[in-house]
């Protein structure tokens, strides 16, 4: 859902999915190509928030600031699950792993990667292509291409999935049994998982 906010009303292109159960409050501007799962918070109401094109903030993020501060999420940033960005700025194909919490002023450049569960203190700036993990978080070595390949064909996933729930994505009531035709999506993204 979107809200209003101080006369402030989200401003959202047309090919990003906003699920119904994500809650998107103020000054907020998504750019083409987002996905916002369920759960996600992204309140601009002390402060702006914009994600650039192509980016996906995953179920049960949070995406806040202090008064007057503006959260950037560059292209391709990508937030994994529970992730929360308060204040920081996140540099193009950056990958927040899960449930990492990222603080006030911190600077991503791009292309970094920090791990699941990272704490990255207030006022903290990582230069491009850092592996950031730990709490507190410290770079630990350079991302390599072959990681930066990986995270961006997973995020390359991420940009479809707007396109996909609009053309398929609909509420349904369950089925009380198992179609016996019913198989499994994993042959859909084969070359996906063949590439780790």
């Amino acid at each position: 859902m979107t809200y209003e906010f101080q006369g402030y009303k989200p401003v959202i292109h047309e090919s990003s999915f906003i699920h119904p159960q994500a809650a998107i409050t103020g000054n907020v501007i998504i750019g083409k190509d987002c996905y916002i799962g369920p759960g996600a918070a992204l309140r601009g109401d002390w402060g702006q928030i914009i994600l650039e094109d192509g980016c996906n903030v995953q179920e049960n993020c949070t995406i806040h600031m202090f008064p007057g501060v503006t959260v950037v999420l560059k292209a391709g940033a990508h937030m994994g699950h529970g992730a929360i960005i308060h204040g920081a700025t996140i540099g193009k194909n950056c990958l927040v792993g899960m449930n990492a919490v990222i603080m006030d002023n911190v600077i991503l450049g791009d292309e970094c990667i920090v791990g699941a569960f990272s704490f990255i203190k207030a006022d903290e700036v990582f230069e491009s292509r850092s592996l950031i993990v730990g709490n507190p978080a410290k770079k630990i070595k350079e991302v390599t291409n072959e990681m930066i390949n990986w995270k961006t064909e997973g995020t390359k996933l991420y940009q479809q999935l707007p396109k996909d729930m609009f053309e398929s994505w609909a509420a349904c009531e369950p089925l009380r049994t198992v179609p016996e035709n019913r198989k499994s999506q994993s042959d859909n993204y084969k070359t996906w998982n063949e590439k780790k």
